[in-house]
């Protein structure tokens, strides 16, 4: 037995199981073969052996070319077997991201000191304390102050559509730079759905009549928060995992070049992400906030409903502002960590030891320092409070570094490359937007850190080959995997948006397409111009 004890604070009670007691109520003379064999042979049953049956028929049947592809074959079928699980969700998607930890050693493809290692590093760390930071901003509802206040700047009277928005749309995006795009959707959904519903509803559920206007402008308020979400992402390495995987991916394949810092891609992600935005926030209001459009929903929305919701919330409390404290101090240290090659920021007092996880870890340590002001012996946060840690996202990431780590070493990267050898003799203006778009369209049918998990290890070898820096490959691909703006299950934004029952398939396609179109012509513009400035990348590693 331990000898511990549990805090006060505990509501386990020790002397229930720890799992709920299932218990079979069907009879025993109707528990036949036949129904064993029904209960073994679902759907899911399927899925689950499909996994490890690819896995065979490539590592007994693929054929690499080369002296020695063993290990490269091996890796090809554990690929093989994790993406089956992920496409068909047979095994929770946590659980697949755990699967290199045995599948790894069991194929020979690496030992599991060395498998273990990735799925905890300093970008890890930089993911878990910026995800302990936005569970405090949660908690204390700052994302809803912060919302409210921003929305009534842009609620000018009269009523200007187009601007409130903008007023949204911006917020999100906002929010959504300091956390993960997924937080930030989920959070920001339900204040733009409560400024909403102060609009009539549908026909169907009510006796008046509701002019087309509002439809569309509910359409175009849950289209801007799930797609600002996403540009917002951009901007920073906090905003969305596929950053983070990259800038992984870069470490792991070129330990002696310096490692892409927090500022260093802000400087190039905030200008992509600015000008997507404006393009973004001019579709909605071509589409959707016609003119009058103001006029029409004015009486619904007024300044005063705004006012008397922040009233509700009552002034700034001491732990609001203690967050937003620690949460103002992590992002000025992430600025400041590395500035220029003049200015060199306060990481170099450390020698360049001190990374931005470092700072993440560091000021996520203080929320459980500072006290809370509300009750004695407080602190901001417990980690009763950090339940709700999204460690999916955690493990998924990590299985994203193991997966580029094991295509590097087991040679599977330089095999598979020389399918793609055709655009080593492409001039480089058509490459970028060609690996963009593929990016784009396979992201649409996989998740956006899978598509950059498989694709770029694969960039890397094509830019060894064709002498140039590999970041001009990496970068497009990787921001590339995040334009999923065409269907609902594209990305888990989409999804909370098309719950809503506001928009439909056709929405998304109408307002994703041409943002698409937009977001990859930004990219083979910027990439060979402020990129090459930002990254220093202008020739080969």
């Amino acid at each position: 037995m331990n000898g511990g004890h549990l805090p006060a604070a505990a509501s386990d009670d020790l002397k229930s199981p720890l799992l709920p007691v299932v218990h079979n109520d069907e009879p025993l003379e109707k528990q036949t073969l036949g129904h064993h064999l029904r209960t073994i042979f679902t759907p899911k049953n399927c899925y689950i052996a499909l996994g490890p049956l690819l896995c065979a028929v490539v590592c007994l049947c693929a054929r690499l070319g080369g002296e020695d592809t063993t290990t490269a074959k091996n890796m090809l079928g554990v690929l093989v077997w994790m993406f089956a699980w992920w496409l068909t969700e047979a095994v929770p998607m946590p659980i697949t991201s755990m699967s290199p930890l045995f599948l790894f050693p069991l194929f020979g493809i690496t030992t599991a000191d060395h498998v273990a290692s990735s799925y905890m590093d300093d970008v890890i760390s930089l993911v878990l304390g910026s995800f302990i930071l936005a569970l405090a901003v949660e908690h204390y509802n700052i994302h809803r102050r912060l919302a409210l206040n921003i929305t009534m700047v842009f609620c000018v009277e009269p009523l200007n559509a187009p601007v409130l928005l903008l007023g949204i749309c911006a917020t999100t995006a906002f929010v959504s730079m300091w956390m993960h795009n997924v937080a930030a959707t989920v959070m920001m959904m339900p204040v733009a759905t409560g400024i909403l519903q102060r609009l009539p509803s549908s026909p169907s559920s009510s006796s008046e009549m509701v002019p087309p206007a509002v439809g569309k402008f509910c359409r175009a308020v849950v289209l801007g928060v799930i797609y600002s979400a996403v540009v917002g992402g951009m901007s920073t390495l906090t905003g969305t995992g596929v950053n983070l995987i990259l800038v992984g991916m870069w470490k792991s394949y070129f330990p002696e070049a310096d490692p892409i810092s927090f500022s260093q891609w802000f400087f190039f992600g905030f200008p992509l992400a600015l000008s997507l935005f404006v393009v973004l926030w001019g579709i909605l209001c071509v589409l959707y906030c016609p003119k009058g459009t103001g006029k029409v929903l004015s009486p619904y929305l007024h300044k005063s409903h705004l006012r008397t919701e922040l009233e509700m919330l009552g002034p700034m409390s001491f732990a609001e502002k203690m967050v937003l404290s620690v949460f103002g101090g992590l992002v000025v240290l992430w600025m400041t960590r590395n500035i220029t090659d003049d200015i060199p920021g306060w990481g170099c007092i450390f020698n360049g030891r001190a990374g931005d996880g470092t700072v993440s870890v560091m000021m996520a340590t203080l929320l459980f320092i500072i006290p809370n002001g509300i009750k004695k012996g407080e602190k901001l946060m417990d980690w009763g409070k950090c339940k709700k840690l999204p460690w999916n996202i955690v493990l998924l990431l990590g299985a994203g570094f193991a997966i580029a780590d094991g295509v590097r070493t087991s040679g599977l990267a330089e095999v598979l490359s020389k399918g793609l050898v055709f655009l080593e003799t492409a001039p480089y203006w058509a490459i970028a937007p060609t690996v963009c778009l593929i990016a784009a369209s396979i992201t649409e049918f996989t998740s956006n850190n899978a598509t950059t998990t498989l694709l770029v290890p694969l960039l890397i070898e094509i830019a060894k080959n064709m002498q140039i820096h590999p970041l001009l490959l990496m970068v497009p691909g990787a921001i590339g995997s995040q334009f999923a703006f065409l269907l609902p299950t594209g990305t888990p934004s989409n999804v909370v948006g098309f719950t809503t029952g506001h928009i439909e398939i056709k929405d998304m396609i109408k307002t994703g397409l041409p943002l698409k179109i937009a977001g990859t012509a930004f990219l083979s513009v910027l990439m060979p111009t402020l990129g090459t400035y930002v990254f220093g990348s202008k020739g080969a590693v």
